[in-house]
Parts: C-alpha cells; sequence; structure tokens
C-alpha cells in the first residue's frame, strides 16, 4: 500500500512562520497555496505545511525520522535555531524538539532499532 503525508502546522503570524520554518528545513517553501499556506517537501510524497488557523496554532506535534540527527541539528543551529530539548528515549531513539513561535512541536528523531 502507497503511503502519502501531508502534515499541517496551524500558525497564527503567516510571515513570521516562513522565516521560522525557512530557517527550519533550510529552504524556501516548495511552493505556496493561496497567500495563507506553504509546503516544504521533506522527501517523496511527504510534505509539511503552515497555515494560516489562528484558532489552532500552537497544537500540532510532529516527529520526522531522520538518518544523522546531530547532522542536522547542527544545520539547523547554522541557521539561527536551536533545539528546545534533545533526549535519549526510553527505547534508545535519539531525538531533538524545537518549538515555534506558536509552541507547536516539530521534533526529529533517529530511527528505532530493537
Amino acid at each position: 500500500m502507497a503511503v502519502d503525508l501531508y502534515a499541517g502546522i496551524p500558525v497564527s503570524d503567516y510571515v513570521r512562520a516562513l522565516d521560522w520554518y525557512q530557517r527550519l528545513f533550510g529552504s524556501p517553501p516548495a511552493f505556496a497555496a493561496g497567500g495563507t499556506e506553504a509546503v516544504w517537501e521533506l522527501g517523496e510524497h511527504r510534505s509539511m505545511a503552515v497555515e494560516l488557523r489562528p484558532d489552532h496554532a500552537g497544537h500540532a506535534v510532529h516527529t520526522v525520522v531522520v538518518d544523522d540527527l546531530d547532522t542536522l541539528v547542527a544545520r539547523i543551529a547554522a541557521r539561527r535555531l536551536e533545539p528546545t530539548t534533545r533526549e535519549t528515549c526510553p527505547n534508545g531513539v535519539l531525538k531533538a524538539t524545537y518549538h515555534d513561535p506558536d509552541g507547536n512541536e516539530i521534533g526529529f528523531g533517529t530511527p528505532f532499532r530493537p
């Protein structure tokens, strides 16, 4: 079964969110829709989007699994963003969590390997 992912992140200030997420993801969005939504393609058929939805802002919780967490965190730090937390989960997964200006949680973790 093919699986596509389109994860939404509600924000209260679209312009501020564009700046923050460009620094987090390291690029401008792949495309914008209607002036209130911007989409980043993280991989084939895997996208994250910020959308102006002030009444829902701050409630997103997403984790993206990456192969090399340390390199990614260093690249993001070079763009002036630091993780809110870094942790080793009980199952051995390493995770770095960022919070955007609205409080939305975007985490990056290593793959689970039993």
